[in-house]
């Protein structure tokens, strides 16, 4: 036989026989090749057809949809030499594809490539974990063929069936946060390595591109694999690929990664933390997907907000504009699905939200940023889930005094805006006591403080004389004593006293506005004379108060 010369680089590869005139040139994949005519028709039926029409040496007849890579090719052309083939997870399928198209089969060559690779495929791969996530890796690019040719469903039987019997291969589960969680804490151990030191097993499945993964999970719902293990896999998927590279463009399509997600992720509750939840919620506003996307995850959320943190709630809306904006749309979304999925008997979870929305409303009112309707809305929710526990609202008017302390340039109108939703009369004597003396408040509050401060003491005064007649309060009164006749007028002489200052205070007010408009009236006469100093300093004004006229002369 003649001597041979195997000859690669970067553009070229053939084998070339130095002495033999029955070579065939051509090019695929971008590279030429030149090999023996009859060695090709040997083992592929496909060039046997091709080269019985072509009889010179230039097979000028293109490859179209030819599938493998470059590499496979290489591999087959040296199987066609007599080579065995170094088969591996990562080529094993587009050989597979290639040795289909090219006819590389049993019926036109014993010992042919296609059922080599078969074997292969079934023996050494398909058992495997790691090694069937590979090679499924790879059919995205061969898609069409792997499915005709059943490689697709054979993974997926082979990757379910190691699932369901071994359900951390998607990942550990998210664990319950604690009060004593950071965020770091969410994170479990993960134990299975796979490829390299840095790759582990539960991330194997992030690797693979949204069709195949789509496709892999599903399949892996359908069978009943625990929902929480699901969930820990569809969560690192989006947080692998829904994701933003240096220049802050989006490395794939994230718009459809965190839809389908959200499509796939499990309704059960408590199968993601509220954090994770509302990372993906995040995500899925700043890739703006679609609302359906948004309020699935909104709706998860509601079922167990009572989870929550304020951190988690601090969810910006889709304008990222200088100016923060909330979305309290959103938020009012997920107090709805929250209200309309609890079911205990219990009041902890409705206390524990109603907690929540006022220390994120006194959070939220720290923020210089955060207009005035914007507060006024977030402060209707916030009073709306404190009526609902028949709680105090002393965390709405806490609220509301950071407020006013962090935008103390609203005009008094503009805090009467702020306060309407504060109701004296459901807050604490604590509470109401410190409004009685916040000069931060408008007037009107500050009054209405007061004037159901003197209610409630006369109520209990009431309350007190009335027992302390019917003898219910012996300890205290006794009847047709004189302590309790001195007691009874002390106490009505007190309400008299809290009810005269307040009608004191009424008047201030009144006549505080009535000055501050004559004042306004006296500088607009000034003004319009062109006197615009103080009226020492306006030697050429006529226009003077009468006192100062009388005191001139």
């Amino acid at each position: 036989m003649a001597t041979q010369e195997i000859i690669k680089d970067s553009s070229y590869w053939y084998n070339k026989f130095i002495t033999s005139p029955s070579d065939v040139r051509f090019r695929i994949h971008g590279k030429h090749y030149q090999l023996d005519r009859k060695l090709l028709i040997e083992k592929s039926r496909k060039f046997a057809m091709l080269l019985k029409d072509h009889k010179n040496e230039e097979l000028a007849v293109p490859f179209k949809n030819i599938p493998g890579d470059s590499t496979a090719f290489e591999l087959a052309m040296k199987f066609c030499q007599g080579y065995e083939p170094n088969l591996t997870a990562i080529n094993i399928v587009p050989v597979i594809c290639l040795a289909f198209y090219l006819e590389m089969t049993e019926e036109h060559c014993q010992g042919n490539l296609l059922d080599k690779a078969f074997n292969f495929f079934h023996l050494k791969i398909l058992p495997h974990w790691n090694e069937s996530v590979k090679a499924f890796q790879t059919m995205e690019h061969h898609f069409d063929f792997a499915i005709h040719l059943g490689l697709v469903d054979s993974c997926l039987e082979s990757l379910l069936s190691k699932a369901r019997d071994n359900p951390r291969l998607l990942g550990e589960p998210f664990k319950k946060p604690t009060l004593s969680d950071t965020g770091a804490d969410y994170r479990p151990i993960v134990r299975k390595k796979l490829f390299t030191s840095n790759q582990q097993a539960s991330e194997a499945l992030t690797l693979l591109s949204l069709r195949l993964y789509e496709l892999i999970i599903s399949s892996i719902i359908q069978n009943g694999v625990q929902p929480e293990y699901v969930a820990a896999s569809l969560f690192r998927y989006a947080e692998a690929w829904a994701t933003v590279n240096i220049t802050g463009e989006a490395v794939v399509d994230s718009k459809d990664v965190i839809e389908t997600v959200e499509k796939l992720l499990p309704d059960d509750k408590i199968v993601l933390p509220c954090k994770l939840l509302f990372e993906m919620l995040r995500t899925a506003i700043f890739f703006h997907a679609s609302p359906s996307c948004r309020y699935g995850f909104e709706m998860r959320i509601g079922k167990q907000l009572n989870e929550a943190l304020v951190e988690d709630l601090s969810t910006p809306s889709q304008g990222y504009a200088a100016e923060v904006q909330f979305d309290i749309d959103c938020v009012k979304r997920i107090l709805q699905n929250f209200y309309a999925n609890y079911t205990s008997s219990e009041s902890s979870g409705l206390i524990k939200v109603a907690e929540l929305i006022e220390d994120y409303l006194a959070k939220l009112a720290d923020d210089e940023n955060l207009t005035k309707d914007s507060f006024i809305s977030l402060c209707a929710i916030s009073v709306a889930t404190t009526i609902e526990t028949k709680r105090y609202s002393d965390g709405v008017y806490r609220a509301i005094d950071i407020y006013l302390d962090r935008h103390n340039y609203l005009t008094e109108s503009e805090k009467e805006e702020v306060c309407q939703g504060l109701d004296c009369s459901r807050m604490s004597e604590e509470a109401r006591i410190h409004a009685s003396q916040n000069s931060r408040l408008p007037l009107r509050v500050v009054v209405q403080a007061l004037f159901v401060g003197q209610l409630h003491l006369r109520d209990v005064i009431t309350t007190r004389v009335d027992n302390s007649d019917n003898g219910s309060r012996k300890e205290v009164m006794v009847i047709g004593s004189e302590e309790s006749d001195e007691a009874r007028i002390e106490m009505d002489n007190g309400v008299i006293e809290l009810e005269n200052e307040c009608d004191r205070m009424k008047r201030q007010i009144e006549e505080g506005v009535v000055k501050e408009k004559k004042n306004s009236r006296w500088k607009a006469l000034k003004r319009k004379f062109g006197c615009m100093n103080g009226s020492h300093a306006c030697t050429n004004c006529q226009v003077k108060k009468k006192s100062f006229s009388r005191n001139g002369a």
